[in-house]
């Protein structure tokens, strides 16, 4: 079976007042298909950059990223924007919904960047997944928090992504909450079979996960088997 993400040698590095600052150092990892793993570390660890740069949003310093097969290095933004949309979704902490675009609209998004027809009986099934059919044309100011990341984890899996990257998504989130949405996030990925990256401060939830890649200082402090 081959590996649906290949991270090697992964740097990235931003100039500082003219002093480079290095985020993260030569990473090296791989997930296959259906594989469930969580990143974790302290803040500022590069956590949230590594996650980033496997899904495509940005560009590495050095090293490679290679996502089902598509190597990302030399790829422009338009063309990252396109293995994204073909293959990841992503799930984001302060939940990423355009303000303009009602419930429904939101989770449609990804399956009209895709140019596919006769998309709103797909969202609908979805927000009524995520037990939201009944909040469709509710805009996210007239949602609670909790429910506007109801309708982001509906976005996506709108277009049934090979691979989910989830940032800190409980993180801004109440306990009670925070606990529905992880409970929909493993269920929804069971189901679809996806294969799970996940940010989280929560040591509990990242036991869930099957393996545990700890970051520090940006490099790979550990990586574990959890057994679950």
């Amino acid at each position: 079976m081959n590996p649906i993400l290949e991270v090697k040698n992964l740097t990235k590095t931003y100039k500082s007042n003219s002093k480079p600052l290095t985020v993260l150092d030569h990473i090296n990892f791989s997930l296959l298909p259906g594989d469930i793993c969580s990143i974790v570390g302290p803040s500022g660890s590069g956590k949230t950059t590594l996650l980033g740069l496997c899904a495509g949003l940005d560009r590495a310093s050095e090293g490679s990223v290679v996502l089902n097969g598509v190597s990302l290095d030399g790829l422009n933004e338009d063309e990252r924007a396109k293995v994204r949309n073909r293959y990841v979704g992503f799930i984001f902490q302060n939940f990423n919904l355009m303000p303009t675009l009602t419930a429904l609209e939101n989770v449609m998004v990804p399956l009209e960047l895709r140019g596919e027809k006769n998309i709103a009986p797909r969202a609908i099934e979805l927000l009524d997944k995520v037990g939201l059919a009944g909040r469709k044309n509710h805009y996210p100011t007239q949602l609670s928090g909790g429910e506007q990341q109801r309708v982001s984890i509906a976005r996506a899996f709108s277009n049934q992504p090979q691979i989910l990257f989830a940032d800190e998504p409980t993180g801004n989130l109440d306990e009670e909450t925070g606990t529905h949405i992880e409970k929909l996030i493993f269920e929804l990925n069971r189901e679809a079979g996806t294969t799970l990256v996940l940010v989280t401060h929560d040591p509990g939830l990242a036991e869930r996960t099957q393996r545990i890649i700890r970051i520090k200082g940006g490099k790979v402090a550990s990586d574990t088997l959890t057994g679950s």
